[in-house]
């Protein structure tokens, strides 16, 4: 279980977080990573909650898991899934979180007790959700599956559980491809889609209408992985397999600005306090095991959100970046990889690492001078 310190008087809609929106901080010192372990499966997406003091997770483990954002210690999991985890969100003052599962399920849950409150049934993997201002209504995109079209439905969220329903209050489809996210436009007044067809669409959250698109020639080339919203929703930014990220007026659609990478982009998202964008991603996993880290383009890298240069990175990875999430107070950011579990295992236990690998170069030796085929098998495959 997880007992959590929360004022509960405060009225949506959530106002700015503390430090985000104000005057731009400062970023000095050295970076400190913190290494958390708890999935056993590759993760897939993260949410800090508002206050910045709780980190979301979710991987193709089944389970989704909450962390305590300053040190990584894992406060608890919500167990009740049974596919892999596709995203989350969690409503404005951590009371409840909703998950996207491959199990054609998505989940309501007490956050502070870890039970769980409702389950919304579809006949198709569900994969993005999201809160609306609010937390009375929340957007939900179901896959392409036997036969059936990708969906956005709109779901009332109740206060009282005993009012839930599984009524949709808006279900938008005829999209081609995919839908890996969506989200709500300014006020709640459209909802946001974005998926395989490279295309961005913006619909009215009433009644369904598509309002616009965005321009094919300016628009991204290849399928958008990702998309992040601004602190006051008025813009919001999109990575695309074109490897590029693009930054968008969130009520006009206008194409503000452009990154342009060396990589896939898989992750995407903008500092609520500097004029900064990140962008993570890299090759394909399959190719991983048979490229060098540093061919593989494994890195974060950071964009002057106005300039559109580049003005850093975060090296490190062995793997491309699958999602990432800046803290709302703007000092931390947290990116994992689709590896994670196995390059923390090794690094957390370095002395048992070398220990193992002088115990195989001392029988691969053995075989060498009394041959031994078996041995020299065991120690080759070892290695």
């Amino acid at each position: 279980r997880v007992l959590l310190r929360r004022n509960r008087t405060i009225q949506t809609p959530c106002p700015t977080p503390p430090g985000g929106g104000g005057e731009q901080q400062a970023v000095s010192g050295k970076m400190r990573p913190v290494l958390m372990k708890g999935h056993e499966r590759p993760l897939t997406f993260l949410k800090y909650n508002r206050d910045g003091d709780l980190l979301f997770s979710c991987a193709k483990d089944h389970t989704p898991t909450v962390w305590y954002a300053s040190n990584g210690d894992r406060l608890g999991t919500y167990r009740g899934h049974n596919g892999a985890l596709w995203s989350c969100d969690v409503s404005c003052h951590s009371t409840r979180l909703i998950t996207g599962s491959a199990d054609q399920t998505a989940k309501l849950w007490d956050v502070q007790t870890g039970r769980e409150l409702f389950t919304f049934r579809f006949v198709a993997p569900a994969r993005s959700v999201d809160f609306a201002i609010g937390d009375h209504l929340a957007v939900i995109t179901t896959d392409s599956f036997m036969g059936k079209t990708p969906t956005a439905q709109v779901k009332r969220i109740a206060e009282d559980l005993q009012d839930q329903t599984e009524e949709s209050a808006l279900v938008i489809s005829g999209i081609t491809g995919r839908i890996n996210r969506a989200v709500w436009g300014p006020g709640n007044r459209t909802i946001i889609t974005a998926g395989e067809d490279a295309t961005i669409r913006i619909w009215d959250s009433e009644t369904g209408k598509l309002l616009k698109e965005s321009d094919k020639e300016a628009g991204h080339q290849k399928a958008i992985s990702s998309l992040s919203k601004s602190l006051d929703w008025s813009h919001f930014l999109t990575g695309s397999l074109d490897k590029s990220a693009k930054l968008w007026d969130a009520r006009t659609l206008t194409l503000i600005k452009t990154y342009v990478t060396e990589l896939p982009v898989n992750a995407v998202d903008m500092s609520p306090t500097l004029d900064n964008v990140v962008i993570g991603g890299g090759q394909d996993a399959m190719n991983v095991t048979m490229t060098d880290r540093r061919a593989g383009k494994f890195e974060a890298k950071f964009f002057h959100k106005i300039l559109q240069e580049e003005i850093g990175g975060v090296k490190g990875h062995f793997g491309p970046i699958n999602a990432l999430a800046f803290n709302p107070d703007g000092k931390r950011l947290f990116h994992i990889t689709l590896y994670f579990d196995f390059l923390y295992s090794y690094s957390a236990s370095a002395l048992g690492f070398v220990l193992c690998l002088c115990f195989t170069l001392g029988m691969l030796i053995c075989s060498m001078i009394k041959p031994c085929r078996f041995m020299a098998i065991y120690a080759i495959l070892i290695l």
